[in-house]
Order: C-alpha cells, then structure tokens, then sequence
C-alpha cells in the first residue's frame, strides 16, 4: 500500500508543496522514519527529529521551512490531531478478512447476508439474522437468531451479538465485545438490605437469609449508526424496553453499559467506564475513565466528566465533573486546594490553642495577684 504526497493532501484537504508524486508506504515519527515515510512533525517541537531520520516527506505546521528542513516535499495541516485521523485511515490495512465466506463458518439457511460481505473461519450466524452489504465479520464471531447489522460493519475476532438486536451502519466491534447479555436484575421475595439501606442511609435491620431470583431480560438492543465500541466492552439487553445507543457515539475497551440505559448521539466514553441500569444520557457527553454513573439518573446534554469521576445525582446539561461525589470542577479543584493545606491549618490551630491556653492561664494567676492586693 502506498499513496503520493498529493493523494495524501487531497484526501486531508490540506496544501502541499514540492514533489507531489513521491510515493510514500507509512507514516512514521520524524526520528524513526525512512525514505519511504512520510514524517509527522506537525509541530515545530518535532522538527528536530526529521534530521534524525531519513524522510523524504513530511506533514508540517503551516509556515515551516520545508526546504530548509531537507524535505523534497510536504503537506501543511492547520489541525494536527484532526489530520492524524485521515492520515492513518489511508494506511491501514484493516483486520485482513479474506473475501466471500470461509467453508468452517455456520450460517442458518434463513440468515441473509449482504453483498460482498467477508465472514471468516468458525463464524456462526443464526436463523432470520440479517448481515448488511461490506460486512467484515472476523474469526470465532457469533450473531444471534434474528439480529439485524447495518450496512460496512467491521466485527473483530471474538465478538458476541445476541439474538433479535438491531445494529446501524458502519458498526465497528473490537475483539471480545458482547452485546445483548443478559442485565445484571435480581430480586428477593422480601425487601432486601440494599431497599433497607437506600430508604433508611444507613440504619439496618439485623437479616436472615437473603434469596435472589432472576428477573429475565425480554427488551432488546438498539445501536443507531457510526457506533464503535473497544475491546471487551458489553452492553446489556433491556429488561422490558430497549437499552439504547445513539448514533456516532464510541465507547472504549473495557467499558460496561447496563440494562435499559439509554445513551444520546456522538458521546465519548473512556476505558472502564460503567453505565448502572436505567441511566439516561444526552448527547455529546464526555465521560473520562473510571468514571461511574449510577442507575436511574440523568445526564444533560454536553457533560463533561473528567477520569475518575463518581456521578450519583443528576447532573444538568453543559455541566463539567470531577470527583467523588461528582462536584463541579471548579468547586473540586478549590476543596483540593483546602484539602492540601489542612496539615498546616491543623499546625496553626494547635499552635493558637497553646497561646490561649498560656494567656489563660497567665490570666488567671494574675486575678488571684489583684484580689489579695485588694
């Protein structure tokens, strides 16, 4: 796979300079590439690194000296970080799934399956399924009886699409995600000691025997388009109704999205974050990593919530997080602030005790002085 200097610009919409048709086969940091790399060094604090290397060609902040940096040609961006998003779509290779359907998959005879779609070895797709057209379906995939999958889906090695789903288009799986497990929804016959502690905040009855019996998942999942979820992440079916997930938004690896939550369009999610059952989410939300939410609350449109975060209550729209408990970040940043000056406060105080004390008792001695005098 190679690309010219200007297909590369063309494809970024950016500018470039000098030879256009010099190919390049990768992209590389300035220091680390060769002659056929293209060099990122989008910033001037990496142009050290490209004497370093031996690029022919690299991705420049406008106004660089390509030239007086050896370069025989170069591409100018004015948004590095977006311009690395285009860049590495034209270099990669993608996951390597052969054409057609391998002989070892297991396809139901009433699964239909888009055209020009690549299924690889051990899939097994299951009755009334429907696989949109450029499915890429990778090794040791399952998808469940009756579950529907969007046009250009790329599904890695591993993953597990339960039965009666409905996916968008262009959804990508990395390896190991389940969607559709059961949710996480257990009763007992009598009210148990987590109903206790939430009505009473802390008081607690002594308990016998505690008994929990599975309330089973009969509602679905709804995926709209765009959707990328990271390696090893689940998300659980609903209860009675759909546990939901708009369009464009992309969840990282190992992140846990419950029963019945229902999350808005083009949100952003960190590794290991947690969705607790029936929380609803708006749209453009950001959540950091390790951040928790818990069930049945809501979050507005537009929340930020930075990487440890713990969100128990509701939080408005356009609100920023950090904490635990979730506080607004200006107020967390400020009670740190306080938090790391308690030592000295505690030091001044006692210090201040010692003087009353002293005055006091330097007092005392001196009524007893004035009343024999009088």
């Amino acid at each position: 796979m190679s690309h010219t200097i200007d297909e590369i610009a063309h494809a970024l919409g950016a500018r470039s300079e000098g030879d256009g048709a010099l190919r390049v086969r990768g992209a590389a940091e300035p220091a680390a590439a060769g002659p056929s790399d293209l060099a990122l060094a989008m910033e001037a604090k990496y142009a050290a690194g490209l004497a370093q290397g031996g690029a022919r060609a690299a991705v420049l902040w406008d106004g660089a000296d390509w030239r007086g940096l050896g370069l025989d040609a170069a591409i100018f961006v004015a948004r590095p970080r977006y311009a690395m998003a285009g860049i590495t779509r034209l270099f990669d290779p993608g996951p390597g799934i052969a054409a057609g359907v391998h002989p070892s998959a297991v396809i139901d005879a009433t699964a239909q399956i888009g055209r020009d779609a690549a299924i690889g070895a051990f899939v097994v797709i299951g009755a009334g399924a429907r696989i949109g057209n450029r499915a890429r379906i990778a090794p040791h995939v399952t998808i469940g009886a009756g579950a529907e999958i969007g046009d250009d889906a790329l599904l890695h090695a591993g993953v597990r699409i339960g039965p009666r789903l409905t996916i968008g288009a262009r959804f990508i799986a990395g390896p190991g995600v389940v969607v559709g497990g059961d949710s996480f929804a257990f009763v007992t016959p009598e009210p148990s000691g987590v109903e206790e502690i939430r009505g009473t905040l802390g008081q607690r009855e002594a308990r016998g025997d505690q008994h929990w019996t599975r309330i089973h998942s009969l509602g679905s999942v709804e995926i709209g388009d765009d959707v990328e979820l990271g390696a090893n992440a689940c998300v659980d079916r609903g209860t009675i109704r759909a546990t939901r997930i708009g369009s464009g938004t992309k969840i990282d690896n190992l992140c846990m999205v419950g029963h019945n939550v229902v999350i808005g369009r083009d949100c952003l999610f960190a590794s290991q974050t947690g969705i607790a059952g029936s929380a609803s989410i708006g749209d453009r939300v950001v959540l950091g990593g390790q951040v928790g939410v818990s069930d049945n609350i809501f979050i507005g449109d537009d929340v930020i919530a930075g990487g440890g975060t713990k969100i128990f209550t509701n939080a408005p729209a356009g609100r920023v997080l950090l904490g635990s408990p979730a506080l607004k970040i200006e107020t967390h940043l400020e009670a740190w602030k306080h938090i790391r000056r308690l030592g000295r406060l505690f030091a001044q105080v006692a210090e201040l005790r010692a003087a009353v004390t002293e005055l006091g008792q330097s007092g005392g001695k001196g009524d007893g002085h004035d009343k024999q005098h009088r």
